[in-house]
Parts: structure tokens; sequence; C-alpha cells
């Protein structure tokens, strides 16, 4: 792989390839940028950008989806710069995080050995919390498509999220909760950044809105079976519900794709399946969850209905979600289009600035973002760097001509706080 490099090129080159690119000749970005009239460096050679994604482990399903996108968006992006002559090329370097944060680490040095300035991945916050130190310190731009801990929300250093933090995911599944007649709520959840995070954003609006946090399980991340949780959550469920009613009492899983095994666990219980279950994006439209047989059907009779940050629907989203659904057999999870539109915008933002360096580019990016209607709808970012609003999708497996299906059920709005339900629920 040759290392990209500023090359003295006249303007006519960088002007042409940024006019096709942000100036709306493919429709893509919202408005183009001031083109500068004096001669700028360009770039030539292949420019390598890191992906770093859980091809394995608990987020897979999802890191599969970001994958095909990306793919997607690099054959397009490629074909432009060929149409206009440009001498250069983007190049993928895909890693495997197995949704470990250690492991995350490890692959994004080796991506800097290799001479990469810009990272999309990390889906999870473990991994982003995990990298976020080396890099800031070596100046590696960290693009997440999907990390939401609120405590990973920091100015002026080096992680941008394309997704809003969880201080807006929150207060959604806590309304969501209340409006379905829950007012006493055990967590169960996976013991990171990430959940964390979650759980005491839900916590804080669900008190707020009249309910009560119960005694919660926070398991190990690294956890592979929950026979022990379970049964400790079945005692406590059992004892709520004889105390209030099994209408008012709920259990918050917040979970990445271990959810099956536990909710497999769970159906050994009876007293599991007579209360409301609530999830969160990290179960969301998880191919695992809906074919695997015990789950979905627990899924199913508990009524387990789970946020996601809900992106504008347009023609760009549509016909990148029937591109992938093409490909995979199922619809994408919401943050697969982040990370295609998270390609577009950092190349757009190589080309305004000029070089390959990650200072640079990070000067231009969010000017980039905000004038970009993506896949995932408008990207505006806040001073954190992380997507400003958002609405979130309902989302619950049910059966479908005898066959268990993701469907959304339902939607909140950040404007009203209020949820709408599509179908009874």
């Amino acid at each position: 792989m040759s290392k990209s490099k500023g090359l003295a090129t006249s303007l006519a080159v960088i002007s042409v390839i940024i006019a096709l690119i942000i100036g709306g000749v493919i429709g893509y970005f919202a408005s183009p940028a001031k083109i500068v009239e004096k001669p700028v460096p360009t770039l030539s050679g292949e420019i390598p950008i890191g992906i770093v994604l859980p091809l394995t482990g608990g987020l897979a399903t999802y890191a599969e989806n970001e994958k095909v996108t990306l793919e997607k968006g690099l054959e397009e992006i490629n074909s432009l710069l060929k149409q206009t002559g440009a001498p250069l090329t983007i190049k993928l370097l895909i890693e495997d995080s197995e949704t470990k944060p250690d492991v995350a680490l490890e692959k994004l040095k080796s991506l800097a050995a290799k001479g990469v300035k810009v990272v999309i991945g990390m889906m999870s916050s473990g991994e982003v919390r995990n990298v976020k130190g080396y890099a800031d310190a070596n100046k590696i731009l960290i693009i997440s498509p999907s990390s939401t801990a609120p405590a990973l929300a920091i100015p002026d250093d080096y992680i941008f999220r394309f997704c809003p933090d969880d201080t807006k995911q929150g207060p959604a599944m806590a309304k969501t909760i209340r409006v379905s007649g829950v007012e006493y709520i055990i967590p169960v959840w996976r013991g990171d950044a990430w959940g964390d995070g979650l759980v005491d954003a839900t916590s804080k609006r669900f008190k707020e809105l009249g309910g009560t946090i119960l005694e919660g399980i926070r398991y190990a991340p690294e956890a592979k079976e929950f026979s022990a949780e379970v049964k400790v959550l079945a005692s406590r469920v059992d004892e709520a519900v004889k105390k209030w009613g099994g209408e008012k009492v709920g259990v918050y899983l917040v979970a990445f794709e271990e959810a099956v095994t536990l909710l497999t666990q769970a159906n050994d219980y009876p007293i599991l399946s007579k209360v409301r279950w609530f999830g969160s994006d990290g179960t969301a439209l998880s191919d695992r969850l809906e074919k695997d047989p015990t789950a979905s059907k627990f899924s199913v009779a508990t009524k387990f209905v789970n946020t996601y940050f809900a992106p504008a629907e347009s023609d760009k989203l549509m016909k990148l979600r029937d591109y992938v659904e093409k490909r995979l057999g199922r619809k994408p999870d919401p943050y697969a289009y982040n990370a295609y539109d998270a390609l577009w915008v950092v190349v757009q933002s190589i080309l305004i600035a000029g070089k390959y360096d990650a200072e640079a580019i990070k000067a231009v990016l969010p000017t980039v973002a905000g004038n970009t209607f993506g896949a995932s709808g408008w990207i505006k970012l806040n001073q954190a760097g992380d997507r400003e609003t958002a609405d979130y999708d309902l989302w619950a497996i049910i059966m479908k001509d005898g066959t268990p299906k993701w469907e959304k059920v339902g939607y909140y709005s950040a404007t009203t706080d209020s949820v709408t339900w599509l179908v009874k629920y």
C-alpha cells in the first residue's frame, strides 16, 4: 500500500473533485463548500481508512450490516473519483475488534503502524473509551457510528460519534416504559461504559416520571451464561409481582447479543414471562435474537420492545436499505446508515483539507457533516462531536404468519416527549 502524499497540482483537478462530491451532482451533500480560488495541494495514490468492527462477539450482526454499507460506499466513492480522473483511490483496511476493548486497541495500534490517520468503527462505548487515550495522543481520528455512552461526550478530542449519546435514548425508553403502564422496573445490564451510562440515563428520567427503580443486576461484559443472574432476577420479579401486580412490574435489559442466552435461560422461569421486558439499541434488530426459537418466543411473550435511533426516511435510506436486504436478507440497523455516511463525510473532509492529516481533517469535519444530508438524515454534531438530536423507533419481535420477525411497533418523539404506537402493544 502506498502512503497518500500531497502533490502540487492544478486547481482544476481538486475543484472538479470537490464540486462533484460536495456540490450536488450526485445529490448526496446538501450544499457545496466555497472553493478557494488559489492553487491548493491535493492527494494521490491510495488513501487508507481504517475500519474496526466487532465482526465476532456480542455485536456481530450489527458489524456485518456496517461492513456491507461501508463497502457499498467505497464502491460509489472510488467510482466517482475515477470518473473525475482524480489520481487517488480510497482503500478500507478492515479489522475485527471481537467486541473486546483490549482487542480494539491492538487493532488501532496496528492500523496506526500502517499510516492510518482516520478510523471508522469502535461500535461499542467500551471500545471507544479504551482507544480514546491512544487516539488523542497520536492524533488518530475515530468516527464511531454507534457509541452512545454520555461519559464519552468530550469536546475537542479526536472522537466523533454519528449518533446521539444516551442522555437522549434513556428518556425515550423511560417514557416508553411508563406509557406501557409499568411503574416498577428491575434493570439487568452489561457492566461497561455503555450499559452503566444508559441505565443511569433511563433511571433518572423514569424516576422523574414517577416510576421506581428496584434493585438490579449488573453482569460482567465477558459473561457467556447467566444462570445465576436469571435465578436472582426471577426471585426479585416474583417478590415485586406479589407486592404490586404483574402489570406494574417490568424488566429493563441493556445487553448486546449475549441477550439470546440470557432470554433463553429466563424462559425456564414462568414468572419472568408474566411481566413486560424492555430493551435498547444493543438488542433491537438482532438477527441472532430473531432466529433463536426460544429467545424469540420469549421476546414475543413479554412484548420485548427496544429503542433504536431513528434515521430520517428518505430515498437515500431506502436505496441503501434495499441493497443491504438483498445482500443479507434482513433490514440493516440504523447505525449501518451512520457508518455509510461517515465514510462519505470523511472522504469529503480529506479532499477539502487537501492532505491526509488527522488534525486538518478534524478541523473541517464538523462543518462538512453539518452540511450533509446522508442516508441517516441531517448530520448536525454538537460541541462534543456527537449527533445533536434524534427521535427513536420502537422495535419488537412479533409473529408474522407463524414466523418471528422484527417490526417497528411505535416511535418516540423527542420534541414532544411522546410515544406513538403503530400497533396495539
